[in-house]
């Protein structure tokens, strides 16, 4: 082999291994690029190569996602409305003096009481003439539950005729201010009308008759 033909074959493998070279060490960037998408709990991250693989405690099995039960709604108290449309007939004692009158009251009731058949209250007046206001309180009972009351101050009382003996209308408002049992914390407004007799006609004289009460209205519990 002559040195020409020598040096033609070194030229020959260094071109061959340059450019084997240059193939193998090719930039990745030429080679197929994969992407996966690896979770962690909530947490999510893409991994971009040509053979991807997901961090250490990652995977790539997507967590089921979590059903989120809406909080429950809140209970709200439910109010409970009653009606009453009774009569109450019993008796009315008074106490009458120069300037007012003081009055105690029993009765039973019947009709629509709710079972509240027993009543009792208290009551007074300065009358001046046939009419006059009227001031109270009192109370129905089944005696168990009772429910309490006022007489609201737009009350009157009118007397028949300007001296006794006479006969006396009374009419007004009952302001429930609670009760007791199943009627605790009752509010609402009662209308009254109601007659008795007044045969006492000096100061300081006790009297006494027959009493008849209505009582009708709606009121509420919480």
């Amino acid at each position: 082999m002559t040195r020409i033909e020598k040096l033609q074959r070194v030229c020959a493998i260094v071109a061959i291994a340059t450019l084997s070279g240059a193939l193998i060490g090719a930039p990745a960037s030429n080679a197929a690029t994969k992407s996966i998408t690896c979770y962690k709990g909530a947490t999510s991250k893409v991994v971009k190569a040509a053979a991807p693989k997901c961090p250490a405690g990652y995977s790539t099995t997507k967590p089921a996602a979590t059903k989120t039960t809406p909080p429950a709604a809140a209970t709200s108290s439910t109010s409970k409305s009653f009606t009453l449309n009774a009569t109450y007939t019993g008796k009315i004692s008074s106490l009458w003096s120069d300037s007012d009158v003081q009055a105690t009251v029993t009765a039973t009731g019947t009709g629509t009481t709710l079972g509240l058949t027993q009543l009792t209250g208290s009551g007074s007046s300065a009358p001046s003439g046939q009419d006059a206001g009227i001031s109270g309180a009192g109370s129905i009972s089944d005696g168990t539950n009772t429910l309490k009351a006022n007489f609201d101050p737009s009350a009157t009382a009118h007397a028949k005729d300007g001296a006794a003996p006479t006969s006396v209308a009374i009419s007004g408002n009952m302001i429930i201010t609670g009760g007791t049992g199943k009627y605790a914390g009752a509010t609402g407004t009662l209308k009254f009308t109601g007659t008795f007799p007044v045969s006492a006609t000096a100061a300081g004289t006790k009297d006494s008759g027959a009493l008849s009460l209505t009582v009708t209205g709606t009121f509420t519990t919480k």
